[in-house]
């Protein structure tokens, strides 16, 4: 098995981001397993929570959730990194929460918003069984989140005032004002 590879993260802006990805149909490929082991090393690599392989100029619907606390969701629940191929949302609950986010593709901006809280899923796993069960809270955000990517759609399409949007270093001051505030 070869050693994973960091790939090139796309940017907001590139054409490959705007696109609908297509369904993965060779599933045990080498080609498709090396992608797959390549996303999560990315994504590591990248200290991010969740990768579509449209940020990686895979236009496929495979999507990696690795929910863990970090300093920007001191929060999250710690998985192990999962791949979801062909994700299917099946099902989303009418309750929202509206959270911050950001992206790997839209590295300098974070913006409240409102999604699901609960959802069902379906997926396959890279060993090709099928998959059906539901996720709450932030790893239904995250979910929710990379299956956007794979219809075309970046984060900051869903934010319904956009004077929301803020930059990286201005989140953060906001951020640690809160948790000043807060304790």
């Amino acid at each position: 098995m070869p050693e994973p590879n960091i790939l090139r993260i796309a940017q907001q802006g590139e054409p490959i981001l705007a696109q609908r990805a297509a369904n993965v149909t060779n599933l045990h490929d080498a080609t498709i397993q090396n992608l797959i082991d390549d996303m999560q090393a990315t994504l590591l690599a990248a200290n991010g929570v969740g990768i579509a392989a449209p940020q990686v100029f895979i236009s496929l619907r495979i999507i990696i959730i690795a929910s863990r606390p970090k300093p920007r969701y001191p929060d999250a629940p710690l998985m192990e990194p999962l791949a979801m191929i062909n994700p299917e949302i099946c099902w989303q609950s009418p309750d929202t929460c509206t959270g911050w986010e950001g992206c790997l593709s839209v590295p300098d901006a974070r913006a409240p918003v409102s999604r699901s809280n609960h959802l069902r899923v379906r997926y396959l796993t890279r060993k090709g069984e099928i998959i059906e069960t539901e996720y709450v809270g932030f790893v239904a955000r995250i979910i929710q989140h990379e299956c956007d990517h794979l219809d075309g759609v970046l984060f900051p399409e869903r934010v319904t005032d956009v004077t929301e949007i803020l930059s990286e270093a201005m989140f953060q001051k906001i951020m640690i004002k809160n948790v000043t505030f807060n304790h």
